[in-house]
C-alpha cells in the first residue's frame, strides 16, 4: 500500500508564510524604515522645542514602521507582474509565489487598520493631514507606469509626516513644518534617484518610469543641483528655528556625504548607486542629531 505524501508540520509552515509577510513588508530592509523616520523625528523635535509629547513620539515612530510596511505591500501587489522581470525583484514573496496577491490585499488591509487606529489618537488637524498621506500611499505605487517623476510622489508620502507631526504638536502645520516637508521631498528625489539608477535598464525595458531614466546622462549633475538645495533649505531651516552651531556642523557634516554620494554613484555602476541610496539614511541621523544637541546644550534664548 503507497504511503500518504508526509504533510508539512503546521507550526513550522505558519512560522515560514510570517517570515514571507515580514520580507513582503521589508521589515528584514529597514533601511526605508530609517530614511522615513528621521524627516518625522527632525519635525517632531523641531515643533516640541526639543522636548516632544512622549505619546506623539510613540504613534509617529509606530505609524512610521506600519505605513512603510504598508506601502511596500502594496507595492509589490501593484508590480506583481513587474517584478518578476527585474533582477533585484523578481525573488519577492509576490513575484516567487510565496505569498499570493489576494494576502498581500488582506495584509494591506490590516496594516491599514492599524494606521488608523493611530491617527485617531491625533488631534484634528493631524487627522485631516493624515487622509493626506493615506492618498499619497495608495497612488504612488500606481504613478510609475504613468509620470516620468514618481519620486517627488514618493518624497510627499515620505515627508507627509512632517506637517502631520508639527500639527499633532502644535495644532497647526507652520511655515517651518511646511519647509522641512520640502527638505525632506527633496532628499527623497535624490536617494530614490540613486536607487532607480540601480534599476534603470530594466526599467527601460518593460516601461516603468523614474527620474533616473529622465534625467539620462544627466542624473549625477541634476542630483547634485538638489544636494545643493537640499542644503540651502537646511540653511534656511536653521535660521527660521533660530538654531546654533551643532546644527549647522550637521549640515556641514551632511554636505561632505553628499560628495561621497556622488563619488559612489560616479561610474554609476549599480553596487555604487545602490550603496549611495542606502547611506543616504547616515544624512537623516546626522542631522537628527544637530538638532537634539542644539536643544541639549544650546541655551534657551529669552523672550
Amino acid at each position: 500500500m503507497k504511503k500518504p505524501a508526509a504533510q508539512k508540520p503546521f507550526l513550522p509552515g505558519v512560522l515560514d508564510q510570517l517570515r514571507n509577510y515580514a520580507q513582503l513588508m521589508r521589515l528584514d530592509k529597514p533601511i526605508g524604515i530609517w530614511l522615513l523616520l528621521w524627516p518625522t523625528l527632525w519635525a517632531l523635535w523641531l515643533a516640541g522645542e526639543g522636548h516632544p509629547d512622549s505619546g506623539l513620539f510613540v504613534v509617529f515612530v509606530l505609524g512610521v514602521v506600519i505605513m512603510r510596511s504598508a506601502g511596500c505591500v502594496l507595492n509589490d501587489f501593484a508590480d506583481r507582474k513587474i517584478d518578476p522581470y527585474v533582477e533585484r525583484t523578481r525573488s519577492r514573496p509576490i513575484a516567487s509565489g510565496a505569498v499570493a496577491p489576494m494576502e498581500a490585499l488582506l495584509l494591506f488591509v490590516a496594516l491599514a487598520l492599524v494606521a488608523v487606529g493611530l491617527a485617531t489618537m491625533l488631534n484634528r488637524p493631524a487627522q485631516l493631514l493624515a487622509i493626506g498621506a493615506a492618498v499619497l500611499t495608495l497612488v504612488y505605487p500606481f504613478l510609475k507606469r504613468y509620470v516620468s517623476i514618481p519620486q517627488f510622489v514618493l518624497g510627499a508620502a515620505f515627508g507627509w509626516a512632517v506637517p502631520m507631526a508639527f500639527a499633532a504638536q502644535t495644532g497647526e502645520a507652520s511655515q517651518l513644518g511646511w519647509l522641512v516637508f520640502g527638505t525632506a521631498l527633496i532628499w527623497a528625489v535624490i536617494y530614490d534617484t540613486f536607487y532607480a539608477m540601480v534599476d534603470r535598464d530594466d526599467d527601460l525595458r518593460i516601461g516603468v518610469k523614474s527620474t533616473a531614466i529622465l534625467f539620462g546622462d544627466l542624473d549625477l549633475f541634476v542630483i547634485g543641483g538638489l544636494q545643493l538645495l537640499m542644503l540651502l533649505a537646511l540653511l534656511l531651516i536653521g535660521d527660521m528655528a533660530e538654531l546654533g552651531f551643532w546644527f549647522y556642523a550637521s549640515v556641514g557634516i551632511s554636505a561632505v556625504l553628499m560628495i561621497y554620494h556622488q563619488w559612489l554613484a560616479r561610474e554609476r555602476q549599480k553596487p555604487g548607486c545602490f550603496a549611495a541610496f542606502q547611506h543616504n539614511h547616515y544624512i537623516g541621523l546626522i542631522v537628527f542629531i544637530g538638532i537634539v544637541l542644539h536643544y541639549t546644550f544650546e541655551p534657551a534664548v529669552p523672550v
